[in-house]
C-alpha cells in the first residue's frame, strides 16, 4: 500500500507558543493540585467590566446577531475603531480602513501575508513576542533579529536598523509598549524610527495592543503621529483583550492603507468570515463607553509594576529594569547562571525557568521563547498577594 503523502512542511516547522505551553503546563499542575503560581499568561486577572457584558447580552437578544455580517466588521465597530485610533494614535482613518480580526493575534497573520512576498526579510526587534516570528515564516519570509539588552532598555537603535538592513528587507516590527519587555519608546525614538523606515521604502507593522497601558506619565507614541507621512506604509494592529481584560472574547483589529486593506479583506473573506457579532458589539460598547473601569485595572496594574519590581530586584544576581508599559518585567538573570542553586546549576534560562517551577513552583518564561537566553518574562497580571508570595519563594529560592 502506497504510504500516506506527508503533513505541511511549512507548518510542521511552525513551533508551539511558547507562553501558551508554559501556562498550560502550571494550569495542569495546579489542577493536579499542585500550589503554583504562574506568571506565564499575559492575560488580566479582571473580569471584564459589567456594561460590556450588558452590551453583550443585548446583542444576544437580537437576531440581527445571528446571521452572516460583514467579512471586514460591523460598522458600528469599524467606526468604534477609526474613532479611537484617531484619539489615542492621532491618525485619521476611514472605517474602511479597518478589518475586524478574530483577536489581535490573527490580525499580526493578516499583516505579515499582506506585505511579506517568498524570501522577504523583516526586521524583527529582539525581545520580541514568541508570534512575530512564526507569523513572518507563516507568510514565507525571514525574521531578522536585531536584539537590544538591558542595558538599551531592550530598545533598538536606527542604527542597528540600517545595520541589518539589506536589498530584501521589506518590513519592520515595531511594538511600544512591548511585550514581553514593557519598554516604551520616546516619541523621539518613534520619530527617529519612522523617517529612517520612510527613507528606505519599508512596512511597518505597529503592534499597539498595550498603548493605554503605561505608566509614571509616560505616552505611548504612535509611529503614525510622531511621522504621519509613514501611514501610506504602516499597518497598525490592535484589540480589546488588554485594556478591557477581554482575551477570550477574541477581538482585534487591523488598519491600513486602502490598498493593503483590500487584499486582507480578500484573505479573510476566505479565512474565516466576519468575527462573532455578539463580540463584535460588545468590543464597541468597551471602545465607546466609560473608561473608568479600564483606568481602574490600569492603576492596579501600576501598583503591582512597582511591587515586582521592588522585590525582584532584591534578588542578588538579577538585574530588573522598570518597565514602562504593558504588564510585564523582564528581568537580565544571566548573574544567576552558571552557580549552584540546591545543586543544579544551570546555564541557560530555560534550565533556571525549570529550576524555578520545581523547586518554587512558580512559572516564568525563558528568554529563549523571545530572542537569546539569559532573561526571563513575568507577567503581572494577577493578584498582589500572588506576586508578592511567587516572588517571595524565588527570593528563598536564590538565597540558598
Amino acid at each position: 500500500m502506497t504510504e500516506r503523502a506527508p503533513l505541511s512542511r511549512k507548518l510542521s516547522a511552525i513551533a508551539e507558543s511558547a507562553t501558551l505551553k508554559v501556562d498550560a503546563k502550571a494550569k495542569a499542575l495546579q489542577a493536579a493540585g499542585e500550589p503554583v503560581i504562574s506568571y506565564a499568561a499575559g492575560e488580566p486577572d479582571f473580569t471584564t467590566p459589567d456594561y460590556i457584558v450588558q452590551a453583550a447580552q443585548e446583542a444576544l437578544a437580537d437576531p440581527a446577531s445571528y446571521r452572516y455580517t460583514p467579512a471586514a466588521g460591523l460598522p458600528v465597530l469599524r467606526e468604534a475603531v477609526a474613532a479611537k485610533t484617531l484619539r489615542d494614535s492621532r491618525l485619521e482613518i476611514s472605517p474602511s480602513q479597518v478589518i475586524v480580526t478574530n483577536g489581535g493575534k490573527q490580525a499580526v497573520y493578516q499583516a505579515f501575508q499582506t506585505v511579506v512576498n517568498p524570501g522577504d526579510e523583516v526586521l524583527l526587534p529582539a525581545p520580541y513576542w514568541t508570534t512575530y516570528p512564526e507569523a513572518i515564516r507563516l507568510a514565507d519570509g525571514v525574521p531578522v533579529e536585531v536584539f537590544a539588552g538591558a542595558d538599551q532598555e531592550y530598545k533598538v537603535t536606527v542604527e542597528q536598523l540600517e545595520a541589518a538592513r539589506t536589498a530584501k528587507t521589506t518590513a519592520l516590527v515595531f511594538v511600544s509598549p512591548s511585550n514581553p519587555t514593557g519598554a516604551v519608546y520616546t516619541a523621539d525614538e518613534v520619530r527617529a524610527i519612522g523617517e529612517w523606515a520612510l527613507e528606505h521604502g519599508i512596512w511597518v507593522i505597529s503592534d499597539e495592543i498595550y498603548q493605554n497601558l503605561t505608566y509614571d506619565g509616560v505616552q505611548a507614541t504612535s509611529i503614525v503621529e510622531a511621522v504621519p507621512e509613514v501611514a501610506n506604509q504602516t499597518l497598525l494592529v490592535n484589540g480589546v483583550a488588554k485594556t478591557y481584560a477581554m482575551t477570550g472574547w477574541r477581538v482585534g483589529w487591523m488598519i491600513g492603507p486602502a490598498d493593503a486593506i483590500k487584499i486582507a479583506g480578500n484573505l479573510q473573506s476566505h479565512l474565516s468570515s466576519n468575527v462573532n457579532n455578539v463580540a463584535q458589539k460588545a468590543a464597541a460598547a468597551a471602545l465607546t463607553g466609560p473608561q473608568d473601569d479600564a483606568e481602574k485595572m490600569r492603576a492596579a496594574f501600576d501598583r503591582r509594576r512597582q511591587l515586582i519590581v521592588s522585590e525582584l530586584s532584591k534578588i542578588t544576581g538579577m538585574h530588573v529594569p522598570t518597565p514602562q508599559g504593558a504588564f510585564y518585567v523582564y528581568p537580565d538573570v544571566r548573574g544567576l547562571l552558571g552557580r549552584s542553586w540546591g545543586g543544579v546549576t544551570p546555564t541557560t534560562s530555560l534550565e533556571l525557568a525549570d529550576l524555578i517551577l520545581e523547586r518554587a513552583q512558580v512559572a516564568v518564561v525563558p528568554g529563549e521563547a523571545f530572542g537569546p537566553s539569559g532573561y526571563i518574562r513575568m507577567a503581572y497580571a494577577l493578584s498582589d498577594e500572588n506576586i508578592l508570595e511567587g516572588v517571595q519563594r524565588m527570593q528563598r529560592l536564590f538565597s540558598e
